[in-house]
Parts: structure tokens; sequence; C-alpha cells
């Protein structure tokens, strides 16, 4: 089906990120229906008709801007490439999980609604390539995207799921040298997939062509599971890394849906290639659950000392089966071959949307976490030259939550360029 274009543009490579002032916080009621305009049901203790704020007031302003590093890289145009990461709601979890919604007006959540500003997300973006994650309407998305000039792929989860990872590239700008899909299922690591792509970029380029190797990545959800989180990622890098190797160390951009946290022991994992995971709790690991009870969970712990102690020598809680699991050895230390940054960490950003460590403050918004887990890593070889700032916490508490009117998701399209540089893997130096 085709793709309508939204009625209002919401990229803006110049201007400040705005947020209109005429659209005040709101606080609604769980028992009433953000959706309807209708009186409440006859049970609801009411004087008067209610009144939706959510409908009846204009709509947040939503404008984000690219924003550049501090050290100017003189590459040419035709030695740089856009990469976005978008989940985009899968229409079936968007209807099955309704209580992470309750604050967004159903037309919103409605796959018809939603389809058409997800293609105009992308379309205004343009970027080179495009990995989307929870897609189960993969062939409405490629019918839009052909028709800009993009080529695409798609695996769908393992198991009764019916969502997966797709990724689409320009055909004019991106030769497809070898593909390959990732089932975890095979390696007991549950129903998750991922892809992995060698692009060869040979247009324009004064060295010759350039090669890269594209992942793309939905992590397992569940904050309890980080041994499986961790054994997903582990493999992911692992391969990525092989192919890297087999087309003459080309650099490598993993983009995805992590389901962990900046400052998380999975972020750590993936920014600094090792991690002890007998030091962590195995359900912490992701940094989903950090902020839920800690205090009171400190305070009923008595006999610290015996606590901590206990955990060492019980290896923290985790069994056997669950370190091999995460390291694919009985091994405790986990490691991974690649030096990996954070496309948006490397880039600073405003106030109004970066954390302590220059990760965006949010890329998720529901009724249930307000958060980052989408990220864009990059290998050596690459450095990132702009990224799509996100939206400022003020402005997306204003909308009260994702997906709205013109966003189409829960989750924000991460979006950075990359050029190629000259390094040596071994030195770690970039050549000048």
């Amino acid at each position: 089906m085709g793709c309508c274009r939204a009625p209002s543009l919401w990229l803006c490579p110049t201007r400040p990120i705005t947020a209109s002032r005429s659209f005040r916080s709101l606080s609604i009621p769980a028992c009433v229906n953000a959706s309807s305009n209708s009186t409440p049901p006859s049970s609801a203790s009411y004087g008067r008709r209610w009144f939706n704020p959510v409908l009846s007031k204009p709509p947040t302003e939503i404008v984000r801007r690219w924003v550049e590093p501090d050290a100017y890289h003189s590459t040419p145009p035709q030695e740089r490439f856009t990469v976005v990461s978008y989940n985009v709601l899968g229409d079936r979890n968007a209807l099955k999980h309704g209580d992470l919604y309750r604050y967004v007006p159903s037309v919103y959540l409605n796959w018809d609604y939603r389809r058409p500003v997800i293609c105009e997300e992308l379309l205004q973006l343009s970027p080179d390539i495009i990995c989307l994650q929870e897609v189960d309407k993969y062939y409405d998305l490629l019918n839009v995207l052909e028709k800009a000039g993009y080529a695409g792929s798609y695996k769908r989860r393992t198991g009764d799921y019916v969502d997966g990872c797709a990724m689409f590239w320009k055909a004019d700008k991106c030769q497809l040298l070898e593909g390959e899909s990732i089932e975890f299922k095979q390696f007991g690591l549950r129903d998750n997939v991922a892809q992995l792509s060698v692009f060869e970029m040979p247009e324009g380029s004064e060295t010759g062509s350039r090669r890269v190797v594209i992942g793309n990545i939905h992590v397992l959800y569940n904050p309890h599971r980080g041994d499986v989180k961790l054994g997903q990622i582990r493999f992911l890098t692992s391969r990525a890394y092989i192919l890297s190797e087999k087309w003459e160390n080309a650099p490598v951009v993993l983009a995805g849906d992590y389901n962990s946290t900046p400052g998380s022991a999975i972020y750590k994992f993936l920014s600094s290639s090792e991690l002890n995971i007998l030091l962590h709790d195995r359900k912490e690991l992701s940094g989903q659950r950090r902020n839920r009870n800690t205090v009171l969970r400190l305070r009923r712990e008595k006999n610290t000392l015996f606590v901590l102690m206990d955990r060492f020598l019980n290896k923290c809680g985790w069994t056997d089966e669950e370190i091999n699991v995460a390291t694919g050895t009985s091994n405790h230390i986990i490691m991974h071959p690649l030096k990996l940054n954070s496309s948006y960490a490397a880039v600073k950003g405003s106030v109004r949307t970066r954390g302590s460590n220059n990760e965006p403050l949010a890329t998720s918004y529901h009724s249930k976490f307000l958060g980052t887990v989408d990220y864009l890593w990059y290998s050596d070889g690459l450095v990132p030259t702009k990224v799509l700032d996100t939206v400022p916490i003020n402005a997306l508490v204003k909308i009260g939550s994702l997906p709205s009117k013109k966003l189409g998701s829960d989750h924000l399209p991460l979006a950075a360029e990359f050029a190629f540089i000259q390094c040596d893997r071994e030195e770690n130096e970039v050549i000048t």
C-alpha cells in the first residue's frame, strides 16, 4: 500500500528542538480510556461530561536536529554513509500489551495510522541503510521503501512469534556482498533473531570501494535473563568479527534494541569488550530493574558482609548452565573481539536530551518505561560525523506516551552518519 506524507515536517537540520507550550502535562485516570471523548461509563463517579485533553489540545511540536562532534572530520561525502536503527513496535505487540499504551489514543496505535507515519520518518531521514526491529508487517514497509530505491531482507523470529528484524539499503549506493541470519534458538538462546550483512560502497571513493559489516538485533526483553542477553550479544559480535575478517577487516556497525540501559553491565560489556559476570546479579545485568525498590531491598538485607560473602561463594546465584549460556564456556569471564563505541556517546548533544554518559536520556517511552535501550555501535575504521539528537524529556512527558500523532512507535529512530577512516586494528591508531 502507498504511504501518505505527514502534514508537517518533524526533522530540522538547523533549528533547535522546540516544544509547543500550549500542550500541558497530563494526568489521566487509569480507569478512563484516553482514546475516547465520550462520557465515561456510568460506574464512574463524574458530575459532568469528561473532557479528553489528549485529543482536544494541539499536539506537542517535535523537531529533531543533527548534531556534530567537536572534532571536524574533513572526509568527502562519498566516504560517508548513514544508518538508522528503529524498533517500529509490532502491530500484534501493540494490541497484545494494551497496559503499556493506556494513555495512547487508540487511533495512534492502529497500524493503518502508524504505517505512513513510520514511512514518513524513514523517508525524511533518507538513510543509506535501515535496521528495523519488531517488524511484523514487512511487506507493507517494503512496498513503500522499494519505490524510494531500497532493497530489503527480513528474518522472522522463531517459535510462535510473528515479528522479526528487517534491513533495507539504497540499491544504487550499497551492493550486498554477503548476508546471514542468526536464529538464537539453535544455540539455546531463545527465539530472538539477528541479521548481518556485508555491503560495498564503490561510488566515487578516492581510495577505492569501501566495505562495511552491518548488524541488526532485537535482544531478549526479559530483565531476569541477563545470561541469555549476554549470550545473544556475544554470538552476534563473534559472527560480525568473522565476517569482518573475511572481508579484509571491514569495519562494523551494530544496530538494534539491546533491552539494556546505559551504565548497565551489558552496556559495559559492549563498550569494554569484557565482563566478569560473577560480579553482577544475573537479574540486574540489563539495568531494567535497577530503580525498582533498590533502597528497600538494601535496608532489608541484614549482615551485609555475610550476604556478600555468600553471594561470592555461590557465584552470585549463577548456575553452571547460566554461566555457559552467557559466556559459551565454563569461564565466568565473557569477552567479545570487537572494539566498539556508541555513536551517540561519541557526539555531544543537548543537556535536555543526554545523560551523564552522553547517551540519550530516552529512546523508548510507554506507561511503564522511559529510558534508553537502543544503540548504534561502531568499530575501528569508522567515526561518527553526526547523529540525530533525540527528543527532550520534557517534550516526551508533554506527549504523555508513545506512539503519538507524529511518532509512529514507542521507540525513537536513531540515526548516525559515519565516515570511513584508515585505522591500524593492531595499533588502534587513526592514520591521517
